[in-house]
């Protein structure tokens, strides 16, 4: 008996010994994936803030040296973004006003690109017009030429009805490429809200309007500050559309005046800097100022059922 017991337990270990190597094989396995990623990650984030580092540092640069050997500016200074505030440089004279020219052509966009996407869609899906899917799949197909290529026509276009040097021209081709981007998230975001609740309306005597403003945009909230952000973004970084239709100076926006500075002999590397620094303060404030409602409204209307 002591002999059959001896030799289970043999049989017994030499089943455990490969399935604890197993075991620790896969351990290590892990921990060496894990470590991968930490260093992976650590690269990635160093690869993103060096340049905003660097554009901080030569920000704060009292002359603008971009080819310093400090890693650090040895004496800091403010002046700059003071420079920029003031309009105290002759390439800064019209910056308020091409700041707000930005934050005109940024709110147009975004009111447009909402006003259009949830008209459309409400048509198309809460009204249910007959062959309306051929609007909406029509729109997505716009994306299949990139936008660069058509800054051309674009250009061509605008000139020939007398809208060059126009903020509306920019405008116009904004809502153009930002619209079918926008349909496509309501549509599958209003997939969630139940039909019945438009019967319902219909029942109770509400007209279309009621529905469109009383049910359909109050339920489509997420949707449209995701919509809504991802515009003003797009509004407020877009340099191409912006340089080739807006070359006064009383009506470029920011970015293209940025690009005014690299004109001279001497580049004010400091006074851009610290330009870009202020010029992006407000999209970073939009973004992490809607960020959970925008991350919602997009799950929602990137899945569909």
């Amino acid at each position: 008996m002591s002999a059959t017991t001896a030799d289970a337990t043999l049989a017994t270990s030499a089943r455990v010994r490969p399935a604890e190597r197993m075991r620790r094989a896969a351990r290590r396995w892990r921990y060496a994936t894990n470590a991968g990623i930490a260093v992976l990650s650590v690269i990635i984030v160093l690869w993103t803030l060096i340049p905003l580092y660097n554009m901080v540092a030569v920000a704060l640069e009292a002359e603008g040296d971009v080819f310093s050997d400090h890693l650090f500016p040895p004496k800091p200074s403010g002046h700059s973004f003071w420079i920029v505030l003031s309009q105290g440089f002759w390439y800064l004279e019209n910056f308020w006003h091409q700041f707000g020219n930005s934050v005109y052509i940024a709110v147009m966009v975004t009111l447009l690109v909402l006003v259009i996407g949830s008209l459309t869609t409400f048509s198309v899906m809460r009204m249910r017009i007959r062959n309306g899917w051929l609007v909406t799949n029509a729109a997505l197909l716009t994306y299949v030429i990139p936008a660069s290529f058509l800054a051309i026509p674009f250009y061509l276009i605008m000139q020939h009805y007398g809208l060059h040097n126009n903020r509306w021209s920019v405008i116009a081709a904004l809502v153009t490429f930002a619209t079918p981007y926008a349909i496509f998230i309501f549509q599958e975001y209003g997939r969630s809200i139940p039909i019945e609740l438009d019967e319902s309306a219909r029942i109770d005597g509400a007209s279309p309007l009621q529905i469109y403003f009383k049910i359909y945009l109050p339920l489509m909230a997420p949707a449209l500050v995701a919509v809504g952000t991802y515009a003003l973004l797009l509004a407020w970084n877009e340099y191409l559309y912006q340089f080739l239709l807006l070359s006064k100076k009383e009506n470029m926006t920011v970015p293209v005046a940025l690009a005014q500075f690299l004109n001279s002999d001497v580049a004010p590397w400091n006074y851009m800097m610290a330009t870009a620094i202020i010029y992006s303060l407000p999209a970073i404030a939009t973004y992490y100022a809607f960020r959970r409602r925008m991350s919602g409204g997009l799950t929602m209307g990137g899945v569909k059922g």
